[in-house]
């Protein structure tokens, strides 16, 4: 885009499938997410690491494509909140001109959906949609490195909001 102005940005696909019974919702992928096509694609942003001491498992070391199945087999899911938005950098503040996705379609691809995560007080901005809908749901510190909360907090935070591996259950 010429001019120096915010760029149109299009989102990930969604990782979910009908079995998964928390869905994790970011705002919008940083740009280093979208360059390598992966949901939290940025080597700083702490995701992975604490998906992974959740869970059980290495998902730091492994490939995306094996991050995806883990995720999916401990019935865990991540989109975002925004489809598109005007944006210059990577932090949520400067997000413009955002149009939201379609979580109509949550209900017929992933009906044992109950619990909707939102990492970060941006995409925590729809809980209110979600909670109406019947869906259980926490606002989780944000695994940006732009939010400072130490590891060992945002860890005990969402260890807390009781993501772990589902053959627990």
């Amino acid at each position: 885009m010429s001019g120096g102005g915010p760029e149109l940005l299009h989102g990930l696909p969604p990782i979910l499938d009908a079995g998964i019974k928390t869905l994790i919702l970011g705002s919008f992928p940083s740009p280093a997410s979208l360059a390598a096509e992966q949901y939290y694609g940025h080597r700083q942003n702490q995701f992975w690491r604490l998906l992974g001491a959740l869970l059980g498992e290495p998902l730091p070391d492994l490939t995306y494509a094996d991050r995806q199945r883990t995720l999916l087999r401990h019935r865990v899911g991540v989109w975002d909140v925004y489809r598109q938005c005007l944006r210059q950098g990577a932090l949520d503040a400067a997000i413009q001109a955002a149009e939201v996705n379609d979580f109509s379609r949550l209900q017929s691809e992933a009906p044992a959906l109950r619990s909707i995560c939102f990492n970060g007080q941006s995409a925590g901005k729809f809980a209110g949609w979600f909670a109406q809908r019947g869906y259980l749901i926490c606002v989780l510190p944000s695994t940006s490195p732009a939010y400072t909360l130490a590891f060992e907090g945002k860890l005990a935070a969402w260890r807390a909001a009781g993501i772990k591996v589902a053959d627990d259950e």
